[in-house]
């Protein structure tokens, strides 16, 4: 496969799951760029994320940075779900903040792969770094409309 195959590939297999993908959109994410193994998504932080302490709410970094795993683990139209997930958070998100979440491939076998995403507010600062492990199920990420 070109390369150019890879990357229509990868966008098609962004745009299947993001048409399916409820809860992304539901939270405001917009697709910025995916490549093979790669993802780069944002969300902008909304007063329902704020949590008691005043900043948003860490399940919502999570959220984020799950989706960019997601958009990146699955550009190779394979089936891909998450094995286990970890985050560090850094520093607070604030209401109006716009959070960037970018996912790099850093290994991809038979069937399991390590991804990891970096969210970034509009400044340029980390706040939270986040490693996915995937694993490679049945099926491929495009629907296919023909059954056989």
């Amino acid at each position: 496969m070109s390369d150019a195959q890879a990357q229509q590939l990868a966008q098609e297999c962004a745009e299947s799951i993001y048409a399916r993908d409820e809860a992304s959109r539901h939270l405001g994410m917009e697709i910025v760029q995916v490549a093979p193994g790669e993802a780069t998504v944002t969300m902008p932080v909304t007063g329902i994320m704020i949590q008691g302490h005043g900043s948003c709410h860490g399940g919502y970094l999570f959220t984020l940075a799950d989706s960019a795993f997601a958009f990146a683990c699955n550009s190779y139209n394979k089936a891909t779900v998450a094995s286990g997930c970890s985050i560090e958070y850094l520093i607070g998100a604030r209401e109006g903040d716009l959070l960037t979440a970018r996912a790099v491939e850093r290994s991809r076998g038979n069937r399991t792969g390590v991804y990891d995403i970096t969210i970034s507010n509009q400044h340029n600062e980390t706040v939270a770094l986040f490693r996915g492990k995937s694993y490679q199920v049945r099926g491929p990420v495009i629907q296919s409309e023909d059954p056989q």
